[in-house]
Parts: C-alpha cells; sequence; structure tokens
C-alpha cells in the first residue's frame, strides 16, 4: 500500500460467497478496482465510481459498460474494504485474485468520466496537472481501450496510442480521428470519433501527472 500515491496491490482466496470483502488498505474509498484472476483463465474486471456499484467493464475486451450484481455485490467500495459477488471473474471459490485499487491524489492522478460533444473541437477535461499518462475507454459503446503517454509522443496533438484489449502494436497513423492534446491543467480532446467524443456517450479516464504536486490547494483559481 502507498497511501500517498493512492494505489494498493492485494491478494486474496475467493469464497465464491455474495458480499465477500477484501482490504485494500487506502484509508479512503478507491475510485478504481481492477481485478485479474490468477489461477485459470479469466476476465480482466474493472470498478470505476463514475459507473457505480451495479456492474463492470472488463480491459480485455471492447465492450461497453454492463450491468451484473455478481461483480461488485451493488456495494461501493469503503475506506477499508471492496465488495465482491459471486462471479468467477473475482471471486471463485479457492481461487486466486490480485487486485489494483486506486484512490484519487489532487495534483497526481485524476480518474473519472467526460460527455462527448461529437465534435473535433472536443470536450475539455480538468485534471489540475499536465498529464503523463490517459487511459480513456467509451463505456457506452465497444470501442478500444486508448492509452497516450508523454514519452512516446512529447509534444502535441497526440495520436500514437497503444490498446490494453488487444494485441496491435502501437497506432502510428494520424487520421484525425485519435488525437488528443496534454495542456497544463488537463486533456483536450481534438476528435470527432466515438471511441474518444461520442456525442451525448459518457467517456471514462484515468490520468497521472507529468510533475506531480503534493497537498490539497492546487485548485482553479476564480476571477475577481
Amino acid at each position: 500500500v502507498n497511501t500517498t500515491a493512492g494505489f494498493s496491490i492485494s491478494t486474496y482466496t475467493g469464497n465464491g460467497s455474495a458480499g465477500a470483502t477484501i482490504g485494500h488498505g487506502l484509508g479512503v474509498a478507491p475510485n478504481i478496482v481492477i481485478v485479474k484472476k490468477l489461477t485459470g483463465t479469466s476476465d480482466w474486471s474493472s470498478y470505476h465510481s463514475v459507473l457505480g456499484n451495479t456492474g463492470y467493464m472488463r480491459f480485455n475486451n471492447t465492450n461497453a459498460f454492463a450491468t451484473a450484481s455478481t461483480y461488485w455485490n451493488n456495494t461501493t467500495p469503503t475506506s477499508t474494504v471492496f465488495t465482491a459477488g459471486t462471479t468467477g471473474n473475482i471471486n471463485g471459490n479457492g481461487a486466486d485474485y490480485v487486485a489494483y485499487c486506486f484512490a484519487e491524489k489532487t495534483g497526481y492522478s485524476k480518474f473519472g468520466s467526460y460527455l462527448g460533444n461529437g465534435n473535433a473541437d472536443g470536450t475539455f477535461i480538468y485534471t489540475g496537472f499536465k498529464p503523463a499518462f490517459v487511459m480513456i475507454k467509451n463505456s457506452a459503446a465497444a470501442e478500444q481501450w486508448r492509452i497516450y503517454d508523454s514519452k512516446r509522443e512529447p509534444s502535441n496533438q497526440m495520436f500514437k496510442c497503444i490498446f490494453p484489449n488487444a494485441n496491435n502494436g502501437e497506432s502510428t497513423t494520424d487520421n484525425g480521428s485519435e488525437e488528443i492534446d496534454f495542456v497544463s491543467n488537463g486533456i483536450k480532446i481534438r476528435s470527432n470519433s466515438q471511441q474518444l467524443n461520442g456525442n451525448g456517450q459518457k467517456l471514462i479516464y484515468m490520468a497521472f501527472a507529468e510533475a506531480p504536486l503534493v497537498g490539497s490547494n492546487n485548485v482553479p483559481c476564480t476571477a475577481r
């Protein structure tokens, strides 16, 4: 557990019972929980606080958010535990699992969502820092998970992405449909594609800072 960074790794053995709880050690409720079965094959299962506790998404496919109480037992994580349902993907009896939990930290990480507008002049997402890493997924459509970072592509506009759900190589063709900017205080979408900016659709993201700031006073200024 690293409470300063808001990140923990837990391992546990499932019991197959709805309502089983797993400790995460963060001291605050995690925004994101990612679980993978270690014994046998399974999907990657994820919880994102903006989508809620009634369903799940999977890193290894492009599926949209799906409702199922068998994942998180319709229970929101607390400051000490997250709760599992009965699916074998996160709580098979006698199976071993690893869980990665993330809690948002001001000036270092941001986990949220934005509403697409279907326009090439896309949404601006305020993070409070310039990102170094961003992962985006359209939660309402069968689209790829997309990762952008400032090491592979240090200047805007950024179009080189990799896909956690696929074995494809890096996307290296600038076709105008995959572009975003990393700016001093957030992310600017420069695409009208459904994968990044589907009109009226909710897209989730996780972002980490290029130069993390420490403290809780990293808030936007108000004009006077």
